[in-house]
């Protein structure tokens, strides 16, 4: 099965690093960021965790849950957990999902035959806490995801889910944002009382409406 925007994300129960989940549960009223990795034991798979539980703080502020996934057995994510908080300088907090038999790996269309029959691809899926399927992006195993940007996307997809915005190319939480289109100037200039920019009728600038 092939995800879209918009899709509720599909449940699943599953054995994971910190005990047995299902994910609804797991997730309750949070955001949340499934990410899959190839396998275990492996370089950039090491260094994308780490830096992951190096941001859990920042994952947590935003009420966003992370679950990392790979095909490999329980016991080989006890060990190299180890090797990641010895290498990594962290402590890995969040839950990776042990799927041996590819069933949570199969749901979200982890494997990529033509990039390897076997492992999963650097899937990466953000979920709304409606279960709906927000942002997904897939990484070849030779390139490490910049979770930093992952950070930049939450920013963007809370704050516009909430007000009657869009973020400009290269935004950065505390820079102003774009009036949608669906909103007319007029209207606009009431319901951001912060200021607009015109700058064409269509491109519309106004400080970002969640900060004081």
């Amino acid at each position: 099965m092939s995800l879209r925007l918009g899709d509720i994300a599909p449940n699943f129960q599953a054995k994971t690093s910190i005990g047995d989940i299902d994910f609804y549960a797991y997730l309750g009223n949070s955001w949340g960021i499934l990410f899959s990795h190839p396998a275990d034991y492996t370089p950039v798979c090491t260094t994308e965790l780490g830096k992951t539980a190096f941001l859990q703080e920042e994952f947590a502020k935003r009420n966003v849950k992370v679950l990392a996934l790979s095909v490999d057995s329980l016991e080989k994510h006890a060990g190299w957990i180890n090797d990641i908080n010895e290498t990594q300088h962290v402590t890995v907090g969040f839950p990776i999902i042990a799927d041996e038999d590819r069933t949570v790996a199969n749901l979200y269309d982890m494997i990529h035959p033509n990039a390897s029959e076997t492992f999963t691809v650097r899937s990466l899926f953000i979920i709304g806490p409606d279960k709906k399927v927000k942002l997904f992006i897939t990484y070849p195993a030779s390139t490490g995801r910049n979770f930093n940007e992952i950070l930049r996307v939450v920013d963007s997809l809370q704050l516009t889910a909430n007000y009657s915005v869009a973020t400009p190319a290269n935004w950065e939480a505390g820079e102003d944002v774009i009036v949608v289109p669906a909103i007319k100037t007029e209207d606009a200039i009431v319901k951001f009382p912060k200021g607009v920019k015109v700058v064409k009728p269509y491109l519309r600038y106004t400080p970002q409406p969640n900060l004081d």
